[in-house]
């Protein structure tokens, strides 16, 4: 399999591997990588995060790592703007761009062009939000489909987020998501890119999430949280929920215990993950799934 004229996508649920994947194809192919997780590329939060240790880089180039201040704001535009340019850099020096992270919103902004809807008041979407969790998502997705019925078939009757989504702009814009992303084009051609999804069985995912957050504790994880507390981030601002502060933050003020923490955060990781693997069914559908036991039989094919 050549992938070095490609452009390589790697995604899957948080804790699958896709880190130590993509090193391993950065050594086969002469890559460099470039993250595409939208929590990696804050400098305060290493080990909530999970960003890669520059200790086990192997030499690869890691790019978009820890360059951001929690404090500052940050959209899926200017990953992309970034992601861009990071890739004509890469291609200039006979590198193999190689994108890894767990951001759907990030993949689908490169691959498919990032939809210019107009900026939809917070007030706004509060109703729509508290809408859905006062009827429940099946009839919030009934309502759905009345307001915009091409969201049939296009939005999983389970994507809580996308219907949300998708009946807002409706509703906002007078016009269905799928309207606007006709209008929407991306910098590259479909065939510009190799796309891989990595499937870990459900129990071995939370094994793996499990002695993550162990890991996390024992790394360091409190002082990074009291170290971010100090900052006093916006709480409006999205880095505030990044799983592992608010459980930290009780443990602190000794409204919980460590063992309690633990397990708040390992639930939240699983609930984490089990959103990413929806997003991927409904927008990854022409991915290359690959489970772990074949990973080490795709690698010697390259």
């Amino acid at each position: 399999m050549d992938l070095k004229s490609k452009i390589i996508l790697i995604s899957g649920p948080t804790a699958s591997g896709k880190s130590s994947f993509a090193i391993k194809v950065a050594k086969k192919i002469d890559g460099e990588i470039i993250n595409a997780d939208s929590m990696q590329i804050y400098k305060e939060l290493k080990i909530l995060s999970a960003r890669p240790d520059p200790k086990k880089y192997q030499k690869i180039k890691h790019h978009l790592y820890g360059f951001h201040n929690v404090t500052k704001n940050f959209s899926t535009g200017d990953w992309l703007k970034l992601a861009i340019k990071k890739i004509s850099e890469v291609q200039k020096r006979k590198k193999t761009p190689i994108l890894v992270g767990g951001t759907g919103l990030y993949f689908k902004a490169l691959t498919d062009g990032l939809v210019k809807i107009p900026n939809i008041s917070l007030k706004f979407r509060t109703q729509i939000r508290d809408l859905q969790k006062r009827i429940g998502q099946k009839k919030f997705y009934e309502k759905l489909l009345k307001l915009d019925p091409s969201s049939l078939g296009k939005i999983n009757p389970t994507d809580t987020q996308r219907s949300i989504r998708a009946y807002e702009v409706k509703k906002f814009t007078n016009k269905s998501l799928n309207e606007w992303f006709k209008n929407t084009k991306s910098n590259f051609l479909e065939n510009d890119f190799y796309k891989f999804y990595i499937e870990y069985p459900r129990h071995e995912l939370i094994e793996r999430i499990n002695l993550r957050t162990e890991e996390m504790i024992e790394n360091g994880a409190i002082k990074e949280v009291k170290n971010f507390i100090k900052l006093n981030v916006r709480k409006d601002k999205s880095v505030n929920k990044a799983i592992g502060v608010m459980e930290i933050n009780d443990y602190l003020n000794k409204e919980k215990d460590l063992k309690e923490i633990k397990e708040k955060i390992a639930i939240k990781t699983r609930q984490y993950a089990k959103r990413q693997s929806t997003w991927a069914r409904g927008n990854m559908m022409n991915w290359i799934k690959l489970k772990p036991k074949d990973i080490n039989k795709f690698l010697k094919k390259i």
